[in-house]
């Protein structure tokens, strides 16, 4: 049996905006259902918002988002969980950070640290908390 799990990003209205993101970030694709597309367009707050969405990378990454329904409570919440980004190659890890950091917060600079050769923290612009590490000993 394999087992994989994916974040799922909730949002209120900005589920596309963060996707597009990511998908530019990650070099992923971008699957996008809206709720009108789906035959819930009542549901929503508006009939564009994405139900369901996911941005899918070659190399593995993925995750998941949508906006909450009109009769859904949405609270972003503080703290509520982390994305951790872990990759073995330097450049790589390097690049993706200063995308992510586009308009948002670094709350860790990325640098080595005593368990891994880079490791980082920041809010996106969307106020999502990344954690990136390396998983490889080469400092290239």
């Amino acid at each position: 049996m394999t087992l994989t799990v994916t974040t799922h990003l909730n949002f209120s209205g900005h589920a596309r905006a963060a996707l597009d993101f990511y998908a530019r970030v990650f070099d992923g694709e971008r699957i996008l259902m809206t709720y009108e597309k789906m035959g819930q367009a009542q549901a929503a707050a508006a009939p564009d918002h994405i139900m369901w969405g996911q941005v899918v990378s070659k190399d593995g990454f993925r995750i998941m988002a949508f906006d909450v329904r009109k009769d859904q409570e949405f609270d972003a919440g503080k703290n509520a969980f982390y994305v951790a980004l872990s990759g073995s190659s330097i450049d790589d890890n390097k690049a993706r950070w200063s995308l992510l950091a586009e308009g948002g917060t670094i709350l860790q600079d990325l640098a080595p640290t005593q368990w891994s050769p880079l490791f980082g923290m920041l809010i996106d612009r969307f106020g999502i908390t990344w954690v990136v590490d390396a998983t490889t000993d080469d400092l290239q």
